[in-house]
């Protein structure tokens, strides 16, 4: 009988009771094991997660594979690899190609050494950001103008990459018709032609700074300075064969070699005129 003093009912044995009931389900006393992990449990999902990974790892390899024979990822790679030194030796050389004696490309087993062990090895660092920074100052141009708007930028942008387009299918034409020999590459030649931009962008800015004078007296040492650095670069890579054999620019092979030699220097300062003389005024 209940006392008749005791105000509430004691249940905590009730409860006790209750919770033990509500743990015994599991054998131990701990809860049940939940659906997921009796599911990772089941050797057949453990199996199946394993062929899944070994699908996902070949799927990424073959990938990897297809991208380099398509995108040249490890070839890209060496034109990156450059220092601030290499960087600032190769923009003296393109402003000052004058003085430079030696023009070879230093090898190292049959393979070029990085660019920042070379300051005559072609890089795609500068004419990448070269041609990033000229949008940019053209945009600035363009806006000091009030002439600014996206779609004008776009059509810069867009004419800029056409024409480069254009040069580099040009050239790769001639040498095939022209049976050149030479271990100049597609990404080579982007990087040769990429390297007027760094003049474009000099003519631009003291354009801005002191009017159509220091525009055409920039772009005037830099047209100049382009041309001789093709020129001087182009010369080792068409007409290999010949200065590795001493043999004089004579015959009519060797003579459009050299005229195609002097056709990419002499295109590069019209070039340089022609996306930027609209720019300043």
């Amino acid at each position: 009988m209940a006392d008749p003093h005791q105000l509430f009912d004691d249940t905590s044995s009730a409860q006790s009771r209750g919770y033990g009931a509500q743990r015994t389900p599991s054998g131990l006393g701990y809860p049940a094991a939940s659906p997921q992990a009796a599911f990772l449990d089941d050797p057949v999902s453990s199996m199946a997660m394993a062929y899944g990974s070994s699908l996902a790892a070949q799927g990424k390899e073959l990938v990897d594979k297809n991208i380099d024979r398509f995108i040249p990822v490890t070839k890209l790679k060496y034109y990156f690899a450059v220092d601030t030194m290499y960087v600032g030796k190769k923009l003296g050389l393109l402003f000052f190609p004058y003085l430079h004696q030696d023009w070879e490309v230093q090898y190292q087993q049959d393979m070029p050494v990085a660019p920042r062990f070379d300051v005559n090895a072609p890089d795609l660092y500068i004419p990448a950001m070269a041609f990033i920074t000229y949008i940019l100052v053209a945009g600035l141009a363009l806006g000091t103008q009030d002439r600014f708007s996206p779609d004008l930028l776009g059509l810069q942008a867009s004419s800029a990459l056409a024409w480069l387009t254009l040069e580099v299918l040009a050239i790769l034409l001639s040498l095939y018709l022209v049976t050149v020999n030479t271990d100049l590459t597609t990404i080579d030649l982007v990087a040769f032609l990429g390297y007027k931009y760094v003049g474009m962008i000099g003519g631009v800015l003291m354009g801005l700074l002191f009017g159509k004078i220091g525009y055409y007296l920039v772009l005037g040492w830099c047209c100049v300075s382009i041309f001789v650095f093709m020129i001087r670069t182009l010369r080792l890579k068409i007409l290999a064969e010949a200065v590795a054999e001493g043999i004089p620019v004579r015959g009519a092979r060797n003579q459009l070699r050299m005229y195609l030699t002097m056709a990419v220097a002499a295109a590069q300062p019209l070039l340089m005129y022609w996306l930027t003389f609209h720019l300043v005024r």
